[in-house]
């Protein structure tokens, strides 16, 4: 259902059409629950995909899974094509299936340092204090060339500060071991609501959701959201955090014919409840600015009230479902949502918003020029795939078949942070001291000689690597000014009796 570069979502007395050209002015689509905003996704969605414009979409209840396999000419789709003057055709497009968990698509991470410490502050819910703490250690990491790629990584950071709180204060600023302690029980909270799935390595490509398949059709990518809405912060986060990383990633390419892929935001109000000033400020400027970068976003919600208007004001295609003006707040909402589109005379908007049947909506587009249609009511044309659900069968069958199968699936845990720090503390990865044959046979007595001739030096090559000394722990620094003293001022032979007695205390032994 595409004509001359452009998409068929309705007909009112005309086609209402969605331009191509005009996608990435990003879009709204909002009504009440059960007034058709999932089959208008859908419509856009398939649409989109047509014309070879890669789709990526959040599928909250499963219904939009279905678009994997052909539709079933259900009598009311085929009413309302003929209705329209359309013919139905089944229809069913290549689709990628993804879900944080792993269990009903391929698995989506992210490093910690991707996600960045206003992101992550957000997830955490952290206050202004705690947010500073984090950008500390996002600050140390970064000085000392720590990967920070998963939870552990993050924890390991935010130890090594508590245990230098005295000295880190100086340089940035007061960090408590109260606030630390926080920060590390909300990482607990989000572990235990399996939010560390997300987090680590193979981290996702965002060249994996902007393909194309052997037909030239864009690739519809799927993410099951029905288990990560019990966490909805964590779904407004990875949204956003995806946002990002198109916007930052990405190269700038002005106004295309089409776009290079079309972002769906459903429950797009988690996006901004309770939202800092600094996040919002955040989205607003990723929104007005990622349409340069050819991506569209389309925001799925009830009411266009849940959305900043700093944020609605850069959504130019719009289509309103149904709402129910049963309460004063109700009927608040509908003036508002109804003051959104460029009037019609012919058409009452208040009243239509409130009269609208299933499958209807008020659509307003944007012209040829950028400007803004006036709103029309319009019957929504049928999807021509599967509405609903798919099965099991059918999901499995297209994890299966995905160009993706194999790349993700693997948790990859290279050395990081946590692996670093534990060395620096004679530590295994699991906790246990370092075996004395691990430290290049000379073991305690090899590690005291390293304190009296200097600092250890740093690893010339792998992830932490750059050169120079290991800064000492305080332990070190005691023993190796002792031992320096001693043997200056009583001379070489006594200086040694001292070290062994060192030695021998430290190792349970005899003096």
């Amino acid at each position: 259902m595409a004509n001359d570069g452009a998409i068929l979502i309705g007909k009112s007395g005309k086609p209402e059409q969605l331009l191509l050209k005009l996608a990435n002015r990003h879009g709204l689509v909002t009504g009440a629950t059960g007034t058709g905003k999932t089959v208008t996704l859908q419509v856009m969605a398939e649409g989109f995909a047509r014309n070879g414009v890669p789709v990526f979409a959040a599928d909250i209840k499963g219904d939009l899974s279905g678009i994997v396999a052909p539709g079933d000419s259900k009598p009311p789709f085929v009413a309302r094509a003929k209705e329209l003057g359309l013919k139905y055709e089944p229809d069913q497009f290549t689709t990628v299936f993804w879900d944080v968990f792993g269990e009903q698509g391929h698995p989506v991470r992210a490093t910690i340092s991707e996600m960045g410490p206003l992101l992550l502050a957000r997830l955490l819910d952290l206050n202004e204090v705690q947010e500073g703490v984090l950008n500390i250690a996002f600050r140390i990491a970064d000085e000392q060339k720590l990967l920070l790629l998963d939870l552990k990584d993050l924890r390991a950071i935010l130890a090594f500060i508590a245990e230098n709180a005295k000295d880190l204060t100086t340089k940035y600023g007061n960090v408590s071991s109260t606030t630390v302690g926080t920060i590390q029980r909300a990482l607990l909270v989000l572990e235990n609501q399996k939010g560390d799935l997300f987090f680590g390595e193979p981290a996702l490509d965002i060249n994996d959701l902007m393909k194309t398949d052997r037909d030239g059709r864009g690739i519809v990518n799927i993410m099951a959201a029905d288990k990560l809405m019990n966490n909805p912060r964590l779904y407004a986060t990875f949204l956003l955090w995806l946002l990002s990383e198109l916007f930052e990633q990405l190269p700038e390419v002005g106004d295309l014919d089409k776009p290079k892929l079309v972002f769906f935001f459903d429950e797009a109000h988690l996006l901004f409840n309770d939202a800092p000033k600094a996040l919002l400020t955040a989205v607003e400027q990723v929104v007005r600015l990622i349409r340069s970068k050819g991506v569209g976003v389309y925001f799925v919600t009830q009411n266009p009230l849940d959305i900043p208007d700093t944020v609605l004001a850069q959504l130019g295609n719009r289509v309103q479902h149904a709402l129910r003006a049963f309460t004063p707040r109700d009927q608040k909402a509908v003036r508002a949502a109804a003051e959104t589109f460029r009037q019609n005379p012919k058409i009452k908007t208040e009243e239509a918003i409130s009269q609208l049947a299933v499958g209807e909506a008020l659509i307003s587009m944007l012209e040829g020029k950028g400007s803004p249609e006036m709103v029309e009511r319009a019957l929504i044309a049928p999807p021509m795939a599967q509405v609903g659900p798919c099965t099991p069968q059918q999901r499995q069958q297209a994890i299966n078949a995905s160009p993706e199968k194999g790349k993700y699936e693997t948790m990859v845990d290279r050395e990081s942070a946590y692996e670093e720090l534990m060395k620096r503390k004679n530590l295994n990865p699991d906790g246990s001291p370092v075996e004395a044959s691990t430290q290049g046979g000379g073991g305690i007595l090899d590690t005291i000689g390293g304190w009296l001739g200097g600092p250890q030096q740093r690893p010339k090559t792998g992830p932490g690597s750059r050169g120079g000394p290991l800064p000492q722990s305080m332990a070190e620094k005691i023993i190796t000014s002792a031992a320096r003293s001693a043997a200056t001022s009583i001379g070489r032979q006594v200086g040694t009796a001292i070290l062994r007695g060192i030695l021998g205390s430290m190792s349970g032994g005899k003096r």
